[in-house]
């Protein structure tokens, strides 16, 4: 994960719109890259936008990620996750 990837050149500029994503790091800044990767995702994308992630970030990182996000991942993204993982369903709010 050391090569520097120009992260606007691998997911819609639009998701990044309050930052430069060109100076974005996959390291430093996967608590940002995860959740907005996902914010528009639909049933229909997930399995695409999902397995971009999948190349840079491990299953792990993913689910840790999106649990504890500040970013506003719907509940539908969450569900999504738990079934491609196989774990327990988790929710980012109250159901």
């Amino acid at each position: 994960m050391s090569r520097r990837i120009d992260i606007s050149k691998v997911f819609p500029k639009y998701l990044f719109w309050d930052m430069d994503s060109s100076k974005l790091s996959l390291k430093r800044d996967k608590d940002i890259i995860i959740p907005r990767a996902l914010y528009a995702t639909t049933q229909e994308t997930f399995s695409k936008d999902i397995s971009i992630l999948e190349t840079y970030y491990s299953e792990k990182e993913i689910v840790d990620i999106l649990k504890h996000t500040k970013e506003n991942i719907s509940n539908q993204v969450c569900e999504l996750v738990s079934k491609r993982y196989n774990i327990k369903p988790f929710y980012r709010f109250t159901v």
